[in-house]
C-alpha cells in the first residue's frame, strides 16, 4: 500500500495501456511517459505495438461471446490466459524500443470484452445490469509486477450507466478546445463519437456509441473472401450501391435511432443482425454488400449527428482514429455526409489513431490512482461521477 500512495504522488510515470477490442486480432499496447493528472495531464508516447493473438483464440473468444456457445470452462480459463498474452506483448514493446522493464510505473488495462448487458432487466426480483471483461488485472499485475488498473466498466454500470464510452474523458483532457467545435470519432468494432462543445466544459461532454464500425464489415469479408478485413476499403470501392438493401439495414437497425445514452457491441451487431438480410438479398454480389454496408456505416455514424448533436452543437472538426481511419472508402463516405466539416484522420494532429485508445487506458489508470473520476455521467447516465477501476497489488 506504501507504494501505491508513493506512486499516487509521483509527478512523472511511465505507464503501460492494453486494449483488446471487439475486433479480436489482438492487444494493443502502448508506453505511455504521463506527467501531472487531470486537466493538467500531458503525455508523450514513448511506443507502441499491435501484438497479435495466437491461432485460434479470436474464434474461441467469440464462441464464448454468445450465450450458445458459451463455454465456463473456458471463460475461466480465458480469464488467466489473456494476462500471460498481455504481459508477452509488454515484454515485446519493451525488448523493441530498448526499455527497462523495470522502470515502468503503472498499467492500465482494459480487458477483453466477452460480453456487454447495461440495459436493465428484472432478474431474480432485481434489476439487473452487468459487463464482463476477462483477462484478471490480479493475474497481470502478479505476472508482471506491476502495480494495475482493470476492469473499468463495472463501476459506473454499478451507478446506472451503461459503462460506455470510457474514452470521452480521455478525449476531453487531450483536445478540448475554446475556439473550435470538435467531434472525436472513434471506428472500431463500433463506433463511437465524443462532441467536444468549445462553449462547454467536462460535465456537457456529449459522447455515445452510433452503431456499427468495421464489425459487420469484416463479417462480410470473412463470409465472402476469408480475409480479416477490407484493406484500405478496396473491395467497397469497387462495388455499387444496392437502395434495397441500404433501406433494409436503416429500417432493421433500431440502435441509430434510440437517444443516448446508449452503447452496444456484438450482441447487437454480431452475425445474428445479418443472417435474415442474407437469405433476402441472396443475388447482390459481394462486392456490393461490402460497398452497400460500408456506406450504412457511414450513415449510421451522420444519422447520430444530425438527431443528437447537430442542434446544440456544430462541428468544425471531426477527428478520426481506430482501424476504421484506414478503410479508405469508410473515410470518403464520411466527408461526403460531414459536408463542410473538417474531416481529419487524428494522425494528422499528432496522435497515433492506432495507439489512441491503448494511451487512453494509460491515462485513465493514472486518474484512478491519482483519486479523479474518470466517468462522464451525461455520456454513461450514471448518477453520479465516479473513479473507475480496480486496483490490483503486485
Amino acid at each position: 500500500m506504501k507504494k501505491l500512495f508513493e506512486l499516487s504522488k509521483k509527478e512523472t510515470k511511465y505507464v503501460i495501456g492494453l486494449m483488446s477490442g471487439t475486433s479480436l486480432d489482438g492487444v494493443d499496447v502502448a508506453l505511455v511517459e504521463v506527467k501531472n493528472n487531470w486537466i493538467e495531464t500531458r503525455i508523450d508516447l514513448l511506443g507502441f505495438i499491435e501484438y497479435p493473438f495466437p491461432d485460434g483464440l479470436k474464434s474461441l473468444v467469440l464462441r464464448n461471446s454468445v450465450k450458445e456457445t458459451s463455454n465456463v470452462e473456458d471463460i475461466s480459463q480465458l480469464n488467466f490466459l489473456i494476462p500471460q498474452i498481455y504481459t508477452e506483448a509488454i515484454e515485446t514493446l519493451c525488448n523493441q524500443i530498448n526499455f527497462d522493464m523495470e522502470k515502468i510505473d503503472l498499467i492500465g488495462s482494459h480487458g477483453q470484452t466477452i460480453h456487454h448487458l447495461p440495459n436493465s432487466t428484472e432478474y431474480f426480483g432485481h434489476q439487473v445490469c452487468s459487463t464482463l471483461q476477462i483477462g484478471d488485472s490480479a493475474v497481470l499485475a502478479k505476472l508482471t509486477g506491476k502495480i494495475t488498473v482493470g476492469d473499468f466498466r463495472p463501476s459506473d454500470i454499478a451507478l446506472g450507466g451503461q459503462g460506455a464510452p470510457l474514452v470521452p474523458y480521455f478525449d476531453f483532457l487531450l483536445f478540448n478546445s475554446t475556439e473550435k467545435n470538435r467531434g472525436l470519432l472513434n471506428i472500431g468494432g463500433i463506433s463511437n463519437i465524443t462532441i467536444l462543445n468549445k462553449e462547454k466544459g467536462q460535465n456537457n461532454v456529449l459522447a455515445f456509441d452510433t452503431g456499427p464500425g468495421n464489425m459487420m464489415i469484416d463479417i462480410l469479408m470473412r463470409r465472402f473472401y476469408e480475409k480479416e478485413f477490407d484493406d484500405n476499403g478496396a473491395i467497397a470501392c469497387s462495388g455499387k450501391l444496392n437502395e434495397d438493401l441500404l433501406i433494409a439495414l436503416i429500417t432493421k437497425d433500431n440502435f441509430i435511432e434510440s437517444e443516448p445514452p446508449k452503447s452496444t457491441g456484438r450482441e447487437y451487431y454480431g452475425m445474428e443482425f445479418l443472417l435474415p438480410l442474407f437469405d433476402e438479398f441472396v443475388n447482390v454480389s459481394s462486392e456490393d454488400w461490402l460497398h452497400t454496408v460500408t456506406k450504412f456505416t457511414a450513415y449510421s455514424i451522420y444519422r447520430n449527428y444530425e438527431k443528437f448533436v447537430m442542434e446544440e452543437t456544430k462541428l468544425n472538426e471531426l477527428f478520426i482514429s481506430g482501424g476504421g481511419a484506414k478503410n479508405k472508402f469508410l473515410y470518403e463516405s464520411l466527408a461526403h455526409y460531414f459536408e463542410g466539416i473538417e474531416v481529419k484522420v487524428i494522425d494528422e494532429i499528432g496522435v497515433s489513431s492506432d495507439a489512441k485508445e491503448a494511451i487512453c487506458f494509460a491515462v485513465l489508470a493514472n486518474e484512478t490512482i491519482s483519486g479523479n473520476p474518470s466517468n462522464i455521467p451525461r455520456t454513461t447516465g450514471a448518477t453520479k461521477p465516479t473513479i473507475l477501476g480496480k486496483i490490483s497489488l503486485p
